[in-house]
């Protein structure tokens, strides 16, 4: 049986402390058996995909376009919806648990639909204090806090 969806949001454009970070959170996932879902594309979204595939794990990139040749590298099933921003809310219906690092308002939307949802969510150096998400402040401290809503 596959392991736990995993979404973890933000920004195309990071600074490297973010992006480092989200490295760091695609191993951890990876190294506990779960699978990242993510938008697919560059910034966050390639560096968790990165550093998952570094522990051989599984990556879901869910596109904005009906292209799977947008998909950043790192990303193990490209699914290309044709969508734009609006396939935001099938990251969150397919992710069972969500991290969000810094990122802006695409990110802040995923926040909505998933706290919409009734999904936890996970956030890493968020640039807005949004009411309902858990805060953590490292990037293995937001993967124990996800896992642990798997249990």
């Amino acid at each position: 049986m596959p392991g736990p969806l995993i979404g973890v949001f933000g920004g195309s454009d990071p600074d490297p402390k973010d992006y480092l970070a989200a490295e760091v959170v695609g191993r951890e996932i990876a190294r506990r058996g779960g699978i990242v879902v993510c938008g697919g594309l560059f910034g966050i979204m390639e560096a968790v995909c990165k550093g998952a595939r570094e522990q051989q794990g599984l990556t879901v990139g869910i596109l904005p376009s009906d292209s799977i040749q947008q998909a950043n590298r790192f990303v193990t099933i490209p699914i290309a919806t044709g969508m734009g921003v609006g396939r935001n809310i099938l990251i969150v219906r397919t992710a069972q648990v969500c991290i969000a690092i810094n990122g802006r308002y695409g990110t802040l939307s995923e926040i909505a639909y998933a706290l919409q949802l009734g999904k936890p969510v996970v956030a890493l150096h968020p640039w807005l204090r949004v009411p309902g998400i858990e805060f953590a402040q490292t990037p293995a401290e937001a993967v124990d806090k996800a896992f642990q809503y798997l249990r």
